[in-house]
C-alpha cells in the first residue's frame, strides 16, 4: 500500500505526488521524492523499479523479507534492510523490516509485516528544513535512526526484567517458573542482537573511508547513529552475560533445592528404620525372650522405640537435614 510520495526541493516540501508524476520531479535540479510503502504489491514494487531504475535483486529483497539487516551499493543506489521490533499480541517479541532504496534524488522505503510507521520522521524532516536541504542522506539517516532509537526501549524492559527475576531466584519454590521466563528473556536479547549486530557492521560503510556519495554530506550523523548501535550491542552483550549467569545460578538453586528434599527423605527413612529394626528384633517368634515374659515389656519396647527416635530426630533437626 503506498502512504507517502512527495517531492521536495531545497529542503521544502513541493507536493503530494502520484507514482505517474514522479518522472516529472526528478528532472528537476535540487529535488528529490521520498516514497513509502507499508507492504507493497508486485504491481507497486515493479511500477518503481522502473521509475527509478531499481536493481531488481534489491527489490526482490524488498518483496520477499526475512533478510538480515545490511547495507548494499548497487551504482549509485544504496539499499538497506533493518529489522523492526515491537511486542506482538501475546507479548512476544515481533520482527519486521524496512527495505531502504537511496539514489541522488530519491529515496524509497518499503514497510514489511510491521505497524510500526515513519511519519514522525517525516514531521522531523520538514521542521529542519536547513537539514533535510542535505537530501536523501539526510532522509535516509533519519529513518535509521528512529529505528535504532526504537531498540533502547526494548533493551531497558529486559534489564529491568532481569533484575526482577535476579531478586527471585533465591525465593524457595521459585526455580521452575524462574528458568521459563529466564529462557524467554534470553530469547529476545538473542534476537534484539540479531537486529542490531549486523546493522552496527553495515553502518561502518556510512562513515569513514570511501563513503557512498549519497551519503557523503552526512558522514557525522552515521557515525552517531554507529555510536548508538555500539551502545546496544555492548549492553545486550552483557544482559546475555548476565542472563547465562542467572540461568547457572537458577540451576543450582534447584541442586540446591533438591539436595534439601533428599536430606529431609534420607532423615526420615534413618528415623523409620532404627524403628523398624527394634520392631524386627521383638517380632521374631522365639521361645525364649525374657522380655517377652515382663509385665511391662511391652510400654518399654514401645518407650525404647520412642527415645531412640526423638534422639535421631533431635540429631537430624540439629545438623539442618529437618
Amino acid at each position: 500500500m503506498l502512504l507517502n510520495c512527495v517531492a521536495y526541493r531545497q529542503g521544502l516540501k513541493l507536493a503530494d505526488i502520484s507514482v505517474e508524476q514522479i518522472g516529472d520531479y526528478l528532472d528537476q535540479p535540487d529535488t528529490f521524492v521520498w516514497v513509502a510503502l507499508r507492504d507493497g504489491t508486485d504491481n507497486e514494487l515493479a511500477a518503481l523499479q522502473k521509475v527509478f531504475h531499481l536493481h531488481e535483486l534489491a527489490v526482490e529483497d524488498a518483496h520477499h523479507g526475512h533478510q538480515r539487516p545490511k547495507i548494499e551499493e548497487y551504482g549509485d543506489t544504496l539499499f538497506a534492510v533493518m529489522h523492526l521490533v515491537e511486542f506482538g499480541p501475546t507479548d512476544e517479541l515481533h520482527v519486521g523490516e524496512v527495505a531502504v532504496f537511496v539514489g541522488p534524488n530519491f529515496i524509497v522505503s518499503v514497510r514489511n509485516r510491521s505497524s510500526q510507521g515513519f511519519l514522525g520522521v517525516r514531521e522531523r524532516c520538514e521542521r529542519e528544513p536547513q537539514l533535510l536541504r542535505q537530501g536523501t542522506g539526510f532522509v535516509f539517516y533519519a529513518l535509521m535512526d528512529a529505528v535504532v532509537d526504537r531498540y533502547f526501549p526494548f533493551v531497558e524492559t529486559l534489564e529491568d526484567e532481569l533484575e526482577t527475576l535476579e531478586e527471585q531466584i533465591f525465593e524457595n519454590g521459585s526455580a521452575r517458573a524462574n528458568i521459563q521466563q529466564l529462557y524467554v528473556l534470553k530469547r529476545r536479547a538473542t534476537l534484539l542482537r540479531h537486529a542490531v549486530a549486523p546493522l552496527m557492521d553495515a553502518t561502518t560503510k556510512l562513515h569513514g573511508g570511501r563513503v557512498p556519495p549519497v551519503c557523503a554530506a552526512t558522514t557525522e550523523y552515521f557515525r552517531d547513529v554507529y555510536d548508538h548501535l555500539l551502545r546496544i550491542n555492548a549492553t545486550l552483550d552483557t544482559l546475555r552475560d548476565n542472563l547465562g549467569t542467572a540461568i547457572h545460578v537458577n540451576l543450582s538453586m534447584v541442586t540446591i533445592e533438591e539436595s534439601e528434599t533428599t536430606k529431609r527423605l534420607a532423615a526420615w527413612a534413618g528415623i523409620f528404620a532404627v524403628a523398624t529394626a527394634f520392631v524386627g528384633v521383638w517380632g521374631m517368634n522365639f521361645q525364649h525372650m525374657p522380655e517377652l515374659q515382663w509385665r511391662w515389656g511391652y510400654p518399654a519396647a514401645l518407650g525404647v522405640i520412642g527415645a531412640v527416635c526423638g534422639l535421631m530426630y533431635w540429631r537430624f533437626k540439629r545438623s539442618g537435614w529437618l
